[in-house]
């Protein structure tokens, strides 16, 4: 009976299910690998199995160090949507990201926010993120906002730019990284956003 609604599912129903699956996925390894510079999952979904790859900054740590942490996010997955391994498997690996990590926006926010959390002046912390992706990853353009009660009781706020980024059209969707991450202060919650323009040779056509 359930093999039977499974194949009449609908389109729209199909499509609104693989994006909560995605959106739930993404926030549960947001959490879990934030240290490690998680920048998000790639789901190939075939009859028998379905492959999640994981992007990680420091892949290496986590396939070498993580081993246990990695087995028990597959397992916490298994458990929540009933995957199993007769019908159903899912297999997770971890990938390392298609470019320099120092471009990631996820990487460096992660960085930024616990910075913050460490105590870190919220300027100093900004300055050091973009002068990481600016002269390390040779990036065409870096801007950091970071918003709250930063100082004093009245919320603002910050916004550091260096470089040049494009901000309309579709080069926005090809070439800007963009990442949000909140972080709890005693003050109260900061919000953080790292926009991130990777190298492009402009014109080489």
């Amino acid at each position: 009976m359930a093999d039977k609604k499974v194949k009449k599912i609908n389109t729209k129903k199909k499509f609104v299910a693989d994006g909560v699956f995605q959106a739930e996925l993404n926030e549960l390894l947001t959490r879990t690998l934030g240290m490690e510079g998680y920048a998000g999952i790639e789901v190939r979904a075939t009859n028998m199995s379905t492959e999640i790859r994981v992007r990680a900054a420091n892949c290496q740590d986590l396939l070498n160090k993580s081993t246990r942490k990695v087995k028990e996010i597959k397992s916490l997955i298994e458990k929540r949507y009933n995957f199993n391994d007769e019908d159903n498997k899912v297999e997770l690996s971890i990938k390392p990201l298609p470019y320099d990590k120092n471009l990631s926006a996820s990487a460096n926010v992660e960085t930024l926010k616990y910075k913050l959390l460490n105590g870190t002046p919220v300027r100093m912390a900004a300055n050091n993120i973009m002068g990481t992706v600016m002269r390390r990853g040779g990036a065409t353009g870096c801007e950091i906002i970071v918003s709250g009660k930063i100082r004093g009781q009245r919320a603002k706020a910050q916004k550091y730019n260096a470089g040049y980024q494009v901000s309309t059209g579709q080069p926005k969707k090809d070439f800007i990284d963009v990442a949000i991450r909140h972080v709890e202060l005693r003050q109260g919650i900061l919000g953080i956003k790292v926009k991130i323009m990777q190298g492009v040779e402009i014109g080489s056509g």
